[in-house]
């Protein structure tokens, strides 16, 4: 997937500022020991809310790279989707859904559709934590005093019986 702008950060060092992170340092520390300013730490941590979630990973029975070239072959070579369904051990729907949905038989190109369904993949929406800061201020105060999960829940509805918001509701 080619970025554009900035290269950023590499995968590893990514890592590295959310286990600093995770550990309770500050930005600045964080920033010296990556060797990159406080604002690229900040530009990590900030579209998560500083809540950390891992890259989405495909389910078992999702198409591989290594898979999506075989596919790419078979069109090459002519096959029918049903050939290709059956060197793959997959359904010739799974195949026939990969083909239409990147780009079709004559522009199919195995990286480009292994690229989009990795975007697709990713999580679009945000955190419940991140959309509401005061529920998420709440829940982070309460976490620095080792509170477990279910105490910060039982206390929320007692400090808040009426703000369904503060429950962790939608908005």
């Amino acid at each position: 997937m080619v970025k554009i702008g900035r290269p950023g950060l590499p995968e590893h060092e990514r890592r590295r500022v959310w286990e600093l992170w995770k550990a309770g340092n500050s930005f600045s520390h964080i920033a010296r020991n990556v060797g990159v300013p406080p604002g690229s730490v900040f530009s990590i941590l900030r579209p998560r809310g500083g809540i950390y979630y891992p890259v989405p990973q495909p389910g078992r029975a999702s198409l591989t790279l290594t898979d999506r070239e075989e596919v790419s072959r078979g069109i090459a070579a002519g096959d029918s989707i049903r050939i290709i369904a059956v060197r793959l051990h997959r359904a010739p729907s799974t195949i026939s859904r990969e083909i239409r949905r990147n780009k079709g038989l004559n522009a199919y190109r195995a990286v480009d559709a292994n690229d989009r369904a990795q975007r697709r993949r990713a999580r679009p929406q945000r955190l419940k934590l991140q959309k509401n800061p005061p529920l998420c201020n709440y829940v982070s105060a309460r976490l620095v005093h080792c509170w477990s999960p279910e105490q910060i829940s039982g206390r929320l509805r007692r400090d808040y019986p009426d703000n369904r918001r503060m429950h962790g509701a939608e908005p």
